[in-house]
């Protein structure tokens, strides 16, 4: 049988890509990722408010090509109206957005929404949490990449995000969290693996290796592996508070999380629903201190479990 095709649409960010690709390797679908990028002033106003029609696009090549695709996977504001503009073009073609996408569903045939957005319709599928692309067999798979790094086999794995419109990353926040983490693991005998991501500045890096390369090891720059392994190794993981992206791809570890949370510069309704599902879940705690006995809680994939549910639907 023949496999799906699938077009992946985002604005580029990590949360993003991780979310439409998990999508399309759940769905066992072949994908081609494309950067969407719209004309001024499209790119300035909501969907709700925008034509369907190739003039708000600066890149038409995906809608121009003929690549036979069965499926559109979109994710994010500026991908809303190509994917709706591609299925007006071809009715046969399935298209699911994943996140709010500020229009009605309709629009679509599947939208998939984390249940902190509060969005409905008929035809709305809720995940708990942000879809994503990690695996647990991926994460077991890449154990021994930093094994040789750390010596404890108490390990706490910290995974840092970086300044957004809700959080500064002042270094007096990061301070007190990597202040909290040692009074909280150091003193026990816990070694530490700070991992960065894609939004980590050059100048957080630094300050993790200034305040805590002495206690284990701080990886200094972008490496999935890395990324990987510190889940694999870890007896404790903690994540900054920024990224729902973030804290869901660290439930295919398993391992029990801790959320270092920062004071906010704006609402965190979104985030504090969030928060408080992972918690009512037995995922996370929202406290570093004190430090509680390893929690379990079951491992679970939103991508494969939702991609059960629409397999029927796309083929039909």
């Amino acid at each position: 049988m023949r496999k799906l095709k699938a077009l992946l649409l985002t604005e580029g960010m990590h949360g993003m890509i991780s979310q439409v690709e998990g999508m399309a390797k759940a769905l066992g679908a072949e994908y081609s990722h494309k950067i969407v990028r719209l004309s001024f002033p499209w790119n300035l106003i909501p969907p709700k408010f925008s034509p369907i029609s190739g003039i708000v696009l600066k890149d038409k090549t995906y809608i121009t090509e003929n690549k036979e695709f069965d499926i559109v996977i979109s994710c994010g504001r500026k991908s809303v109206i190509p994917s709706i503009f591609l299925k007006k073009k071809n009715p046969k073609l399935f298209t699911i957005h994943i996140q709010n996408p500020k229009v009605d569903s309709k629009h679509f045939d599947k939208v998939i929404s984390p249940m902190h957005d509060k969005y409905y319709g008929s035809n709305v599928i809720h995940s708990e949490g942000a879809i994503h692309h990690i695996t647990y067999e991926e994460i077991q798979a890449a154990k021994d990449y930093l094994a040789n790094k750390i010596k404890s086999k108490k390990i706490v794995s910290i995974i840092l995000g970086g300044p957004n419109k809700y959080y500064s990353f002042s270094n007096d926040q990061l301070i007190k969290i990597f202040d909290s983490i040692k009074y909280t693991f150091i003193g026990k005998g816990y070694e530490v693996i700070i991992v960065p991501s894609l939004r980590t500045p050059k100048k957080i890096i630094e300050l993790a290796k200034k305040e805590m390369s002495k206690f284990g090891h701080v990886v200094d720059s972008v490496d999935k592996q890395a990324y990987l392994s510190a889940y694999a190794l870890a007896t404790y993981v903690v994540v900054t508070c920024d990224s729902i992206s973030m804290i869901s791809e660290a439930v295919a570890s398993g391992k029990p999380i801790y959320v270092a949370h920062m004071k906010e510069k704006k609402n965190i309704y979104r985030f504090k629903r969030f928060f408080e599902l992972f918690e009512r879940m037995g995922i996370i705690k929202n406290n570093i201190l004190p430090l509680d006995k390893t929690w379990t809680y079951k491992k679970y994939n939103e991508a494969i479990k939702i991609a059960n549910k629409l397999k029927n639907e796309i083929k039909n």
